[in-house]
């Protein structure tokens, strides 16, 4: 696939306004053409007025067809997977094998999410039939049904260039509910951002469909991102990134005339417990595993598990020893910006400028961006008097903390702030200390993980990317898993009406054969 470098603003390709940027291969630090267009205000008018000219047409698609786009896209990803891998290991230095399966990963988001457009389910469509015979007065008939919120502005992420970036979660989902996306392309992969683009605006035109279903823009600095927050054709915002940058378009959207939700996903430490029994039994296994998931992608993912919390005691040396020997054979890899090392760079010598934490281990590397690893340890008590030890550094450094005791234990996971997930290691003996521990854990996350690691995770029904602040800007949604398209829909009701003025998934005889909530009973009547 030819890359042009330019905006691509529904069908059209659209010159730079603001002027250029090429690529920066970090493995090497080297840029790569060619380069690519940057927009401004006027490209994120053009884009949104476009969308919202594509809503209705798009939105009232039916299942069928909707279900067939998203699976155009799905092939379409196949069909560029190499190529696109390739690119993506160009732009951050990730491996071309893992991001072969970040494609994988993202076609397969948008045939679930076409399987969940074809059930229709997501409709949530309730009928209440009239009872005009009903004392002291009758009912009239109400029937209610989830419509997509409107177009949609998301934010590509840095440190996943696929599956949470242009072909991402948050755009398979959004076009699943039936919403028009304007995705800001990430400028760490602009070339891996056209390459994406393509294949939806292809599928767009493809089906059929108004151009403007999908649009992507790109900017420098601010300007883009803020105009797509305050366009008041904009009716949602999904954004993956820090948590200074999340609240940032947060706040932003809430000053608007009109606010709209902004559904974040920003800060995770993932903290894992290892209760006594597992610790004595496995303690090896254990720390070794958490290492090992803990630099897998240099320490670059948000499901990172970046703090472990034991009991001294039977097992602690064992796993200590373990974690020790996976961090020091690791030989550095490139991060994926200047940037992000730089800010890796600095949160380590944060943590050790508390004065309460030491080196444990450290890895070897000699590349320009490459991230050497590093274990911390701090003790239980030290860790309570001292919170910034539980904020994130984002890369491959990792925090054993020797606990006390059970009470100890429990006071630490109560003083975390919000997660995407917590982990408990637990064996036959820890049950009772395990259930002492799970209220605390339901409060704190939205995915709670036992004898496992937090990453990878799967996507699938049940699978949860979420928490309480300041892992999400709201604990209610997730941003991974097929209820993700809960975030872009909203409830109608249509009372009285006629049937046929009503939606297709409401009217009487149920044509589309969908589950509806029928007085109360579910059923496909």
């Amino acid at each position: 696939m030819k890359l042009t470098g330019n905006l691509l603003i529904g069908a059209q390709e659209v010159s730079a306004t603001r002027g250029t940027l090429m690529a920066l291969n970090p493995a090497i630090d080297a840029h790569i053409p060619p380069e690519f267009a940057l927009g401004g205000v006027e490209e994120v008018d053009r884009a949104a007025r476009l969308a919202d000219e594509a809503f209705d047409s798009y939105n009232h698609t039916t299942l069928a067809e909707r279900a067939s786009f998203l699976e155009r896209i799905a092939d379409g990803l196949d069909a560029v997977a190499s190529e696109l891998a390739q690119r993506a290991s160009l732009e951050t230095g990730l491996p071309v094998a893992q991001l072969e399966g970040e494609t994988g990963k993202a076609a397969m988001q948008f045939r679930q999410f076409a399987t969940v457009v074809r059930q229709g389910r997501f409709r949530q469509a309730t009928v209440d039939p009239a009872q005009p015979e009903r004392q002291p007065r009758p009912r009239m008939d109400h029937r209610m049904q989830k419509i997509a919120i409107g177009p949609i502005a998301i934010f590509g992420a840095s440190n996943f260039p696929i599956s949470y970036s242009v072909a991402g979660g948050d755009t398979a989902s959004a076009l699943a509910a039936g919403c028009p996306v304007i995705l800001k392309a990430h400028n760490a992969h602009p070339g891996a951002s056209e390459v994406q683009a393509r294949v939806i605006r292809e599928a767009v035109a493809a089906s059929g469909f108004h151009e403007g279903v999908f649009s992507l823009v790109r900017g420098g600095g601010n300007e883009v991102g803020e105009a797509l927050v305050d366009h008041p054709l904009i009716r949602g915002v999904a954004f993956t990134g820090s948590e200074a940058g999340g609240m940032a378009l947060y706040r932003r959207a809430q000053l608007r005339p009109e606010p709209i939700p902004v559904f974040t996903e920003m800060t995770s430490v993932n903290p894992t417990f290892v209760l006594p029994d597992a610790l004595a039994n496995r303690g090896r296994e254990i720390g070794d595993g958490f290492a090992e998931r803990m630099l897998v992608t240099v320490g670059q993912a948000c499901l990172k598990p970046a703090i472990l919390l034991a009991i001294d005691g039977a097992g602690f040396e064992v796993l200590k020893d373990a974690m020790i020997a996976r961090v020091e054979a690791m030989h550095a890899r490139t991060m994926l910006t200047p940037g992000i090392f730089q800010a890796y760079r600095k949160n380590v010598e944060r943590q050790l400028s508390a004065g309460a934490a030491e080196i444990a281990a450290g890895g070897k590397g000699d590349g320009p961006w490459d991230g050497q690893s590093v274990l911390f340890e701090v003790d239980g008590a030290a860790m309570l008097e001292e919170p910034s030890l539980a904020e994130e550094v984002f890369g491959p450094a990792a925090l054993l903390v020797r606990v006390a005791d059970a009470g100890q234990l429990i006071a630490l996971a109560k003083r975390f702030r919000g997660q995407l997930s917590a982990t408990m290691h637990i064996d036959s003996r820890d049950r009772v200390l395990a259930s002492s521990l799970l209220p605390v854990l339901e409060r704190l996350t939205g995915r709670i993980v036992v004898n496992a690691f937090a990453h990878p995770q799967e996507v699938s029904y049940a699978s949860i990317h979420g928490g309480p602040f300041p892992a999400t800007s709201d604990s209610r949604f997730t941003s991974v898993g097929m209820s993700a398209i809960e975030r872009f829909l909203r409830p109608v009701c249509y009372q009285g009406f006629p049937d046929e003025l009503l939606p297709e998934a409401l009217r009487s005889g149920n044509p589309l054969g969908i589950w509806r909530l029928t007085d109360g009973e579910l059923s496909r009547a």
